[in-house]
């Protein structure tokens, strides 16, 4: 029952009983209360201070309602305010006919408002039905109180002070309240409505309390000017409650953008700081530096990058989700500020791949390059000690002017000795040429000190240059005065010239096997040990070489023992003695067996760094295929249309679990990388999968479970909020499994035009097209199954729109097209109110208070129709 409706037949029922067809209306009325006087006055008193509720609205009011409607024209003002329209032009005549004809409209427009003047029809029975069903709902909660009619349920006044309370519990303490003192309990309810709710007071509590059934049409009178009072004020609650829905949706959205845009900006603040590090490839002087940087890129990729891929995934799962729930609430979708999308994100992201992927390689190579480089310095140090101290004292001797005074035996054992000088010297020129060739390589390898391995060489080849010009001063000095002589000893030359070559090959052995090697893996150190064995191999023929030398010697003894010729112990020809060779030779038999350690403790090393090749291998070949294997599952799970997607769900984490329980193994294989790298082995044949591989595909593997978790979260969160079906989930995800023909998790535009044809679409190319922007706004080529589910969910379910916003403000507004700061900070919470307040333009209008705020623009921004 309308408000126009309730008015107009209670007001009109008295009126009518008045021109005696009272009876008419209700046959079962108590024919004992009709004759009561008492009952005529509350109904007479009822109705009058309703008319005055209403008639103040217009400035008047009535005295006595069967003398003051006389006329029609009061009737005609209350009809007026009641229905809020304008009634035909009264007759402004006294005289009875234009009496008549003012009532005559009054009852005409109440008989346009379908309302019966004869008996009670049913609209009015549904309507008091309707009354009546609503104050039992509001009463229901609260003790004492059972509303059964119109008339003995009122009586002891709790029923009305629960209907105040229900909707006003500041303006009642209902607790306080008795059974037994019904006149309090009437008067309260009659003076608090009249004082805060605009109700007047119409009926009296002791006429109320004091008969057996109080009157049914005064109560129901009364009761309905409360409804319409709480009616008004639950459309507004509802309204407001609409609007704070909406707005709350909004706050957490601006949040949801809030956090992405920080995350974002710190990702990309760390990728910038670390790509320079990355790229920085300036090699340090010494092993040990560079040993750190390897150390700390280890660091890094175990401990700095894990968290950053984890953000990385996170979001991408947040950006996901937040158009998720933009797209369900039916706002726009979010653009993250310039620089900061998920693409932007991607695309630094693969530039810090990038240059760190040449890194590692780089620092192993240096490393190499330095280990030569120190192996290399040692040689050279070590062929400089040997060459110094055989240089040692010659130049001196070469200087020396001792044939000015000697015999013509001693001048010719100075020239033989001379000559055998000049056989050594010879065999010395390849060291020097070996020391220099050392030096140029440290040089072109970029040594720290290669300034004074420079020098130490220059001074090495000035000194040998010094001495073959020495040497040739000598000879020519020696050869001038050789003719004067001409006595030699046949055997102390023989002697020299035996000894002095075997001399050279024991240095040369001695040399040889104290050498400095590096290998790197166990044929490397089997061919220094085949060369070792060769050279053992010519020992009996070398000792055979020594035995014949040292005849020579004991001949020359024999020979003077023989003939008394005694000997000074120098040969002319030499300073070598047999001692010399015996104590060379007794050296290079000791240095042998040293070198068959020093190989075999090799072999063991290079053995340690296999088995450790073979261990890393073993575990890479398994993990490898179970990243693959994990990846491929993931992509099965994600379209797999048995079941529900909860069920998907469940296995979805169950594979997550999985794959955290797995990463013992992960750090496992990180530990014999880390002992591979640490005993400098940097290739292995037994596996194709490096330590890079397996981290790569560990990393997509994490990256690829949380975003598949994450968008079936997605399409949990569609489906409930849009109210799609299991079944017709079911029913997308076979469709899209049917024409996902290269079973990747994509359709291509035949494929997807396709599928909505067996799904009931009818498209034109335009509509087509209009399609395909929305499932790849990005024009890549392929429709994504959560694209997919996406376009279908819009197709299927139903979306908030921003003018349901619009009518709830309007509501807010009292149907005004704007609203004030007031009604804001009286209808909304206050985090709300201002968020309204701060957003929303000021409207601008005839006769608009300076507060007062456009609410319609500010409903078309919340779903993006225009900027907030």
């Amino acid at each position: 029952m309308t408000a126009v409706e309730t008015h107009i037949t209670y007001s009109n029922s008295y009126t009518i009983h008045h021109e005696d067809t009272y009876m008419t209306q209700e046959e079962d009325w108590d024919r004992d209360l009709l004759l009561d006087p008492a009952w005529e006055k509350q109904q007479r008193k009822t109705f009058t201070a309703w008319c005055n509720s209403h008639l103040r609205k217009a400035g008047t009011q009535i005295e006595n309602i069967e003398e003051d409607f006389r006329n029609g024209l009061k009737l005609m003002l209350l009809l007026e305010v009641i229905s809020g329209e304008r009634l035909p032009k009264p007759d402004k005549g006294k005289m009875r006919f234009h009496k008549i004809a003012n009532v005559n409209k009054a009852l005409d427009f109440i008989c346009s408002k379908g309302v019966k003047l004869v008996s009670i029809g049913a609209e009015e029975t549904s309507a008091k039905e309707g009354l009546l069903l609503w104050c039992q709902r509001k009463t229901a909660p609260y003790r004492n109180v059972n509303v059964q009619n119109f008339h003995i349920s009122w009586k002891d006044g709790l029923a009305l002070c629960a209907l105040i309370h229900r909707h006003r519990p500041d303006l009642i303490d209902y607790s306080k309240l008795r059974k037994d003192d019904p006149i309090g309990n009437l008067n309260t309810a009659f003076d608090v409505a009249e004082k805060y709710l605009d109700i007047p007071k119409m009926l009296d509590a002791e006429d109320i309390v004091n008969t057996p059934k109080p009157d049914e049409k005064a109560i129901m009178t009364y009761v309905s000017c409360f409804y319409h009072a709480f009616a008004g004020a639950e459309q507004a609650e509802t309204a407001a409650n609409r609007i704070c829905k909406v707005l709350a949706v909004n706050q957490e959205n601006e949040k949801l953008m809030e956090e992405y845009e920080k995350l974002a900006s710190e990702l990309l603040e760390w990728i910038r700081r670390t790509i320079p590090w990355l790229e920085n490839r300036v090699a340090e002087k010494t092993m040990r530096a560079m040993q750190q940087k390897l150390e700390d890129f280890r660091d890094y990729r175990r401990v700095h990058k894990p968290p950053r891929v984890q953000e990385k995934c996170q979001l991408e799962i947040n950006f996901n989700t937040l158009q998720t729930k933009l797209r369900l609430s039916n706002r726009p979708a979010f653009m993250p500020s310039e620089g900061k999308m998920v693409s932007d994100i991607a695309n630094a992201w693969k530039g810090l791949e990038q240059v760190e992927k040449g890194y590692e390689e780089w620092l192993l190579t240096e490393i190499r390059r330095l280990e030569r480089l120190d192996h290399l310095a040692e040689k050279f140090k070590q062929k400089c000690n040997m060459h110094e101290s055989w240089t040692a004292g010659k130049e001196d001797l070469l200087s020396q002017k001792d044939y000015e005074s000697a015999s013509l035996m001693e001048i010719r054992a100075l020239m033989r000795k001379h000559e055998a000088f000049e056989s050594d010297l010879a065999a010395h020129q390849d060291r020097v040429e070996q020391i220099a060739a050392i030096a140029q390589e440290l040089n072109e390898l970029d040594y720290h000190d290669a300034a004074s391995v420079n020098s130490r060489c220059q001074a090495i080849c000035d000194q040998w240059d010094n001495l073959g010009t020495l040497t040739q001063k000598r000879r020519d000095a020696l050869e001038r005065v050789e003719k004067l002589w001409e006595t030699i000893d046949q055997l102390y030359l023989e002697f020299a010239k035996r000894a002095a070559p075997f001399n050279n090959w024991m240095d040369g052995a001695m040399e040889d096997l104290q050498d400095m090697f590096i290998v790197h893996s166990i044929e490397e150190i089997q061919s220094l040990i085949t060369a070792h064995d060769q050279f053992k191999a010519t020992l009996p023929e070398a000792d055979k070489e020594r035995m014949a030398t040292l005849g020579i010697h004991n001949e020359i003894l024999k020979i003077a023992q023989t003939y008394g010729i005694k000997l000074s112990g120098i040969n002319p020809y030499t300073n070598l003695t047999s001692q010399d060779i015996t104590t060379k030779w007794d050296t290079v038999k000791h240095l042998v067996p040293l070198r068959d350690q020093m190989l075999q403790e090799e072999v063991a090393r290079q053995q340690a760094n296999e088995r450790l090749r073979r261990q890393f291998a073993a575990q890479a070949n398994i993990i490898g295929p179970w990243i693959q294997t994990k990846m491929e599952e993931i992509s099965h799970v994600s379209v797999d249309i048995a079941g529900s997607l909860e069920d998907q769900m469940n296995s979805l984490k169950q594979y997550e679990q999985n794959i955290i329980n797995y990463k013992s193994n992960i750090d496992k294989l990180e530990g014999d990388h880390q002992l591979s790298q640490e005993s400098l082995i940097f290739d292995n044949k037994h596996t194709n999968y490096t330590m890079e591989h397996i981290r790569v595909g560990w990393e997509q593997l994490l990256t690829t479970i949380a975003r598949t978790i994450n968008e079936v979260e997605n399409q949990i969160l569609t489906r409930d909020a849009k109210g799609i079906s299991q079944e017709q989930l079911n029913e997308f995800r076979a469709s899209f499994n049917h024409f996902d023909r290269k079973r990747n998790g994509m359709m291509d535009p035949d494929d997807f035009r396709a599928c909505l044809i067996s799904m009931g679409y009818d498209l034109g190319e335009v509509e087509f097209a209009r399609i395909m922007t929305l499932v790849d706004p990005n024009n890549t080529g392929v429709v994504t199954f959560q694209a997919f589910i996406d376009f279908m969910t819009r197709e299927t379910a139903e979306t908030d729109t921003a003018e349901q916003v619009m009518a709830s403000f309007k509501i807010l507004a009292s149907d005004k097209n704007y609203i004030t700061v007031e009604e804001l900070r009286r209808e909304l919470p206050p985090e709300q109110a201002e968020y309204c307040i701060t957003r929303m333009t000021r409207y601008v209008g005839p006769d608009s208070p300076v507060d007062a705020l456009d609410y319609i623009s500010f409903s078309s921004a919340l779903y993006g129709e225009s900027d907030l």
